[in-house]
C-alpha cells in the first residue's frame, strides 16, 4: 500500500532511512522532516508492507520542476516492484501538475539505485552537473 506521510511518522521515517538509504551523507532532521509534511503533505510517499515502512520516496514539485529523493527500500523488500510503484505513484502526482519531465537525485556511488532508475527509464543526466553549497 502506497500513502503519504504524516507528522507520526517521522521518527519511523528517520529509522528506516538509516537502514534503507545506504551511502548518504545527509543530517537528518526530524523538524525538516516534518516541515515538509506540513508544507506539501503529499510530497513524502510510503509504501507499508504488513505495516511497517518497507519504502519511500519523495516527490517534490516546486511548480516548475518535478524532482524525485529519498527513493529507499528495506534491504529485505528489494527486487519486489516496491521502488517501481513509488516511482509510478510519484510520476502520477507530477502529471497531476501538468508536470512533463522529472529528475531524480541519485548519488553516483550508489549503483544498487542506479538499477532501479534505468528499470524504470531513467537516465544519467551528462550534460549539467549540480552544483552545491552548504547554508
Amino acid at each position: 500500500m502506497i500513502r503519504t506521510a504524516t507528522p507520526s511518522d517521522v521518527d519511523a521515517l528517520l529509522a528506516f532511512w538509516l537502514v534503507a538509504a545506504e551511502n548518504t551523507d545527509r543530517h537528518d532532521d526530524p523538524a525538516k522532516v516534518r516541515a515538509l509534511i506540513e508544507r506539501d503533505p503529499e510530497a513524502l510517499l510510503v509504501y507499508e508492507l504488513d505495516g511497517a515502512i518497507a519504502g519511500t520516496v519523495i516527490a517534490g514539485w516546486d511548480g516548475w520542476r518535478a524532482h524525485l529523493y529519498r527513493l529507499a527500500v528495506a534491504p529485505e523488500a528489494r527486487r519486489q516492484g516496491v521502488a517501481r510503484q513509488l516511482i509510478a505513484a510519484a510520476e502520477d502526482r507530477f502529471r497531476a501538475f501538468g508536470a512533463f519531465r522529472a529528475d531524480a537525485m541519485v548519488l553516483n556511488a550508489n549503483t544498487d539505485a542506479h538499477l532501479a532508475w534505468t528499470a524504470t527509464g531513467y537516465k544519467a543526466q551528462d550534460d549539467c552537473a549540480r552544483w552545491v553549497r552548504p547554508l
